[in-house]
């Protein structure tokens, strides 16, 4: 292991004091995020990615540090390739309609990518509080839209996010804000259900954490079978949702109410 352990880093303070990060390994792969031991009083803390993206992909961190310059040049590259398309497809991408729609299209691109980079950690912004509260909390039909990566179309559906806390709680909101933050970049459902809910999971380590998405996907609607009305749904159920059956079937319940 070529981390440091926490005696080799005296200026990071001992969780839970500081939320940095909210353990995500980098870029290896593998999706199950790492653990420091336990210290003497505390929870075992995540080890903290270097920048808390959580999964980052091959570009996203050059994505994320990229100077103004940099910018510029990325988005004359993807004006280029839009203009190569419309071409391609056999319009003319001079004519009035379409004339700025390579640079429309590259700027919406971004925005609907945002969640490359956004920092799980300013996402959650120590929205996280000591309550004695044990009982499941839950919120349900936070609607979401992504793009398949694909076809590059859209996917759009609810997800409801329920937990069981082990003395801390999450602001409402975040449950909100981390299902965006990952919808915001190019997935598949069944890899952003899981990751939703094991950022909950690393936030606040409750007991369980479940996670239920239906979503309706254009690349089965309008290309390729055409099935519209088909739903897609998937599920991540942690801990005691995974292990409890009774506690599965009053998640499952509320869902449907």
């Amino acid at each position: 292991d070529t981390h440091p352990s926490p005696s080799a880093s005296p200026t990071r303070p001992p969780w839970p004091h500081v939320r940095e990060g909210y353990g995500f390994r980098t870029p290896s792969g593998t999706s199950t995020p790492q653990t420091l031991p336990s210290q003497a009083g505390d929870r075992a803390s995540p080890l903290p990615d270097p920048n808390g993206l959580g999964w980052p992909a091959k570009s996203t961190i050059s994505r994320l540090h990229a100077t103004p310059a940099e910018r510029a040049i990325r988005e004359k590259r993807m004006i280029g390739a839009v203009r190569t398309i419309l071409e391609c497809i056999g319009e003319d991408p001079d004519r009035e309609g379409l004339l700025r729609t390579p640079e429309r299209y590259a700027n919406a691109v971004m925005w609907m990518t945002r969640g490359y980079e956004e920092r799980l950690v300013d996402v959650i912004n120590d929205a996280v509080f000591t309550e004695d509260h044990d009982e499941m909390v839950l919120v349900r039909d936070i609607d979401i839209s992504s793009l398949c990566e694909h076809h590059l179309v859209p996917f759009t559906g609810k997800v409801a996010i329920g937990y069981i806390p082990n003395q801390l709680v999450l602001g409402l909101s975040k449950l909100a804000r981390i299902a965006e933050t990952f919808s915001r970049r190019l997935q598949v459902q069944e890899r952003l259900t899981k990751q939703i809910a094991i950022a909950v999971q690393e936030a606040i380590k409750p007991r369980g954490v479940a996670v239920v998405m239906e979503a309706t996907h254009m690349c089965m609607t309008m290309r390729g079978v055409q099935k519209p009305g088909s739903i897609t749904v998937t599920s991540c159920m942690l801990g005691c949702f995974r292990t409890q059956q009774k506690t599965r079937e009053e998640f499952l319940t509320l869902i449907k109410k």
